[in-house]
């Protein structure tokens, strides 16, 4: 286990800033008509796609999720996964002098029980893969871990078909799913090139396709110190440090102030941003998975202090054909429903309301956006796994602002015949032993959120 100094030591637990002059916010989402069928419009990998396409020196990914278990086809559903691996494979035979490497989690090959073919093709293809050594993260799940290294570590992982292979088809070794219960990951979904930066809460996992999720999409002001953060991961897997020579824009004198935040810095953030908001603010948070007990309490206390606060959360139903409990959300929206504060849920049908962002809107007309992998719990912003978001520091005149205050109040307001959203009454649940359930998960670490 890695101390939290050593995560610091490392690279790791890590923010910058800069001035950007191009900046867009990208929407994917999903809703339903009034005769209950799904659409779907989607921007985000339609931006790294182009990305590929005009990157000349680099191109440097780090995602979660890339593969293509647990896909269905159906409405608004695409091989995402298959459609980004044919890419990167396109562009490196086209144009061999790009440097391509590929930073993911070992999840995509359940900890070495199942080959991923898709990698496979990238490393054949000479893209550089790198397999991100969760060993050197700390315990999410201390009480689990500490068991785990005495008596399974010694005994490796690789392939076996002792249990079903619980994210798709093929069986796996007891060995992996051992591992898998350390809940360490690396989160982070970066798409970087010397011309331009793409932050996201979206996975190129084609079973993820018809989520919901946002991204920032910047230019080449942003592409140093992304690499920088990416350089701590590459060396925290023993690869070779990310050092490609590129030349930066000048940093604009006049643009909007980003701010690249990784593990716990994206918490410091967010809790900026609720204690700065003054009464009248106005505080929208749309996300996946709420549970982190300082947030939480920042947002109430913010609703008190008389800031106009609305919360659209996932209902936490659904996870690739499964249902689920509804734990953590539901606990969550109990305690803010509580105290005053408007909740809707997103009405999703099989999908995810994947999105992780926070807006917060002055009074005097200054604005803040944060958003990227990290969800509002203990373990995705306590320096557990490994998570990259970008804050947005502008006016509220700006287009991305203008557009977010929009998307959001079109996904509370259902116009047009569009579902998006429902009551809060629709998922209310008393139940005190998911309550004492939820806690326990948030507390301890033995739950997946």
């Amino acid at each position: 286990m890695t101390s939290l100094f050593k995560l610091e030591e490392m690279g790791l637990v890590f923010s910058s800033e800069t001035i950007a002059s191009q900046v867009r916010l990208l929407i994917d989402e999903t809703w339903t008509d009034s005769l209950g069928k799904r659409h779907v419009n989607q921007e985000i990998f339609n931006k790294v796609f182009s990305m590929i396409d005009e990157a000349e020196k680099f191109i440097l990914f780090d995602f979660f999720l890339i593969n293509d278990f647990l896909y269905e086809p159906g409405p608004g559903m695409r091989q995402i996964s298959q459609e980004l691996i044919d890419k990167l494979i396109v562009k490196r035979r086209s144009n061999p002098e790009v440097d391509i490497t590929f930073i993911s989690d070992p999840i995509n090959t359940i900890y070495s029980s199942i080959p991923s073919q898709q990698f496979q093709d990238l490393e054949k293809a000479g893209v550089i893969v790198v397999w991100t050594d969760l060993d050197q993260l700390r315990d999410s799940n201390p009480l689990f871990s500490k068991l785990w290294r005495l008596l399974f570590k010694p005994w490796g992982v690789g392939p076996g078909k002792t249990l079903k292979n619980p994210m798709g088809e093929g069986r796996i070794s007891l060995r992996s799913i051992l591992k898998l219960l350390n809940f360490k990951t690396n989160h982070r979904k970066v798409a970087v090139t010397e011309k331009s930066l793409l932050v996201t809460s979206a996975n190129p996992h084609s079973g993820s396709s018809a989520h919901w999720n946002v991204a920032l999409h910047v230019d080449s002001t942003a592409t140093a110190m992304a690499c920088k953060s990416e350089s701590a991961i590459l060396q925290l897997s023993r690869a070779e440090a990310f050092h490609h020579p590129f030349s930066i824009t000048n940093k604009p004198e006049y643009g909007s102030r980003l701010e690249l935040l990784t593990e716990c810095k994206i918490k410091d953030c967010a809790l900026d941003m609720l204690s700065n908001a003054g009464p009248g603010a106005r505080i929208d948070l749309s996300m996946f998975y709420f549970s982190d007990c300082a947030l939480i309490q920042a947002l109430i206390t913010a609703h008190d202090r008389g800031c106009k606060v609305r919360t659209i959360l996932d209902p936490n139903k659904d996870a690739f054909g499964r249902i689920k409990s509804g734990i953590p959300n539901r606990q969550t929206a109990a305690k803010l429903f509580k105290a005053g504060i408007p909740i809707r849920w997103a009405d999703t049908h099989g999908e995810q309301f994947h999105v992780k962002m926070l807006y917060a809107e002055q009074p005097d007309n200054n604005a803040m956006l944060l958003l990227g992998s990290g969800n509002f719990t203990r373990r995705n912003l306590d320096n557990y796994s490994l998570e990259c978001d970008l804050a947005l520091d502008v006016s509220t005149t700006d287009s991305n602002m203008q557009r977010i205050r929009t998307v959001f109040d079109r996904w509370w307001s259902n116009p047009n015949g569009r579902n998006y959203t429902i009551d809060y009454e629709a998922y209310e649940d008393h139940s005190l032993l998911r309550r004492v359930g939820a806690w326990w998960m948030e507390t301890t670490g033995m739950g997946t959120f």
